[in-house]
C-alpha cells in the first residue's frame, strides 16, 4: 500500500457557537491542512496520484476558506466551525474529486489538530513529521489532541 500526503494553508476567522471561553469570541487562525491518499497500485508511470493535481484540488477548496469569516459560509451557518467540522468539510469536498482520499487533518495551531477519516478506513496522524497509520476497531469520525470524540 502506498500513502501520499500533501499540505496546504489558509487563514480565516471564526467563533464557536455554544462554547464558553475565549473561542466563543471572534478570532482567527493560520490553518495548516494535511490530506492523505492511499493506493495499492501505481499508474503506468509509477504514481498513485500526481502531487500537482492533488495539491491543485486541495487548493481550490482552501481558496474558498482563505481570508473568510467561516461562520458566514453556508455550511458553517448550520455546522459549528470547529476544527473537527472544518476537517470533515474539506474531506467531503475533496473526496468528490479524489476517490482514494483517506483523511484530512486540520491544524489550528502548532500543537492542536483534528483528523477526519471515514469509519471504514484507517486514520492517519502526524507525529514528529512522519505519518503512521492507526488501525482502529471502531474509528471515530474525528480525533482531537489524540482523544476520540464522537
Amino acid at each position: 500500500m502506498y500513502s501520499l500526503k500533501i499540505e496546504g494553508n489558509f487563514s480565516a476567522a471564526h467563533n464557536l457557537r455554544g462554547y464558553h471561553g475565549k473561542c466563543e469570541e471572534l478570532h482567527g487562525h493560520n490553518w495548516k491542512v494535511e490530506a492523505v491518499v492511499t493506493g495499492a497500485k501505481l499508474n503506468k508511470i509509477g504514481m498513485v496520484l500526481d502531487f500537482k493535481d492533488f495539491k491543485a484540488r486541495l487548493n481550490v477548496i482552501l481558496e474558498e476558506l482563505d481570508h473568510k469569516y467561516l461562520n458566514g459560509i453556508l455550511y458553517f451557518k448550520r455546522v459549528n466551525p470547529t476544527s473537527e467540522n472544518i476537517a470533515r468539510y474539506i474531506y467531503d469536498k475533496l473526496k468528490l474529486k479524489i476517490p482514494n482520499l483517506k483523511s484530512v487533518t486540520v491544524w489550528e495551531s502548532e500543537n492542536s489538530a483534528a483528523v477526519y477519516c471515514p469509519s471504514d478506513s484507517l486514520c492517519f496522524r502526524s507525529t514528529l513529521g512522519r505519518s503512521e497509520s492507526i488501525p482502529l476497531q471502531k474509528p471515530p469520525r474525528a480525533i482531537r489532541r489524540g482523544k476520540a470524540s464522537s
